[in-house]
């Protein structure tokens, strides 16, 4: 299964992407050449590209529409609008981060600077925003994707400041991930059944399914951080530990009491950047606490509570297939 396979995923192309498109269009040729670079619609030059993401959130926006009833249609605007909201993060995410590659390919701040970078992530949370502002009785939608993003924000905030720390617990840097990635993961599983007026019930089953999902999401991004093959990753070998990022695989080694997770925080705290040996010795110090193993478990545990989540709903067959095929895939996945 990948998310490709599922059926709201050829609603993507049929009917999301056109209206990202057209929203991309109401920008000045600036914003919408670095905004639609990002999306991966085309090159710097504004050639055709086909570079786009997993579509994880929209596919999992029309999902939720469909959740209620509705038509996957119905849920375009709230697939528009959390595929918009997560790039915006994605712009910002990797100039704060200095990242340079993203989905096999130059991240836009390297390509075209800091400052278009910036603002073309502003664009597209504006439009993201208008997306569902435009679409009747959107006012509680539009709510919920605003709340999600300032938690998103949240999280992108405690994981700066972490650089700046070496005492980071491990539940701070859960309830970080659990904000810069599963508030706008939970928001895409519930945003489609708000949309179209589904009962609470169901959106807020929906959203706590989203929430373990979104930790569950960000429990394996972690580790491919570290251990992913970065053919299938797009980014280099250990990346985050040449970063010194506190991830959670580094935090549970760290705060582990073994004296493998010493000698990481020893290496972290060297002033001087970190070779390719210690970038190894760092993934070898790791796993000798247990933490990735710890870690791997935990990702599963979330994907079980989101399942029970599930279980509790009354969906459409197809639909509860779908939800579940997601995720089996996210706890799976190798990028």
């Amino acid at each position: 299964m990948t998310i490709a396979d599922s059926r709201s995923a050829d609603q993507i192309q049929t009917h999301v992407e056109p209206a990202i498109r057209a929203l991309l269009d109401r920008l000045d040729p600036g914003n919408r050449l670095v905004g639609g670079y990002q999306l991966g619609y085309w090159n710097a030059d504004g050639s055709p590209a086909d570079r786009q993401g997993k579509g994880l959130r929209p596919t999992l926006a029309l999902l939720s529409a469909r959740a209620t009833g509705a038509q996957p249609e119905a849920g375009v605007p709230a697939a528009a609008s959390v595929e918009l909201a997560h790039n915006f993060s994605l712009l910002h995410d990797d100039v704060m981060d200095g990242d340079t590659e993203r989905r096999h390919r130059p991240t836009a701040w390297t390509v075209f600077g800091v400052g278009p970078a910036i603002l073309a992530g502003d664009a597209l949370i504006g439009l993201a925003h208008e997306a569902l502002v435009e679409a009747p009785g959107s006012g509680p939608a539009a709510r919920r994707l605003a709340l999600d993003v300032r938690a998103l924000i949240a999280g992108q905030a405690a994981d700066l400041s972490f650089e700046r720390r070496d005492d980071v617990t491990l539940d701070e840097c859960l309830q970080m991930a659990s904000d810069k990635t599963g508030a706008l993961l939970a928001c895409s599983c519930a945003l489609g059944a708000i949309l179209c007026g589904g009962p609470s019930a169901l959106a807020d089953g929906l959203y706590r399914f989203g929430w373990h999902l979104g930790l569950a999401f960000q429990l394996v991004d972690d580790l491919l951080g570290i251990w992913g093959d970065p053919q299938r990753t797009g980014k280099p070998v250990g990346s985050d530990l040449r970063a010194r990022k506190r991830s959670i695989p580094v935090v549970r080694a760290v705060t582990s009491g073994d004296p493998n997770g010493r000698q990481l925080a020893e290496l972290y705290r060297s002033p001087e950047p970190l070779t390719d040996d210690d970038v190894a010795r760092a993934s070898d110090l790791i796993e000798a606490t247990g933490a990735r193993a710890r870690t791997e478990r935990h990702a599963r545990q979330e994907v079980e509570l989101a399942r029970a989540e599930l279980d509790a709903l009354d969906l459409p067959a197809g639909v509860r297939t779908e939800f579940l095929d997601i995720a089996t895939f996210i706890t799976g996945r190798d990028h």
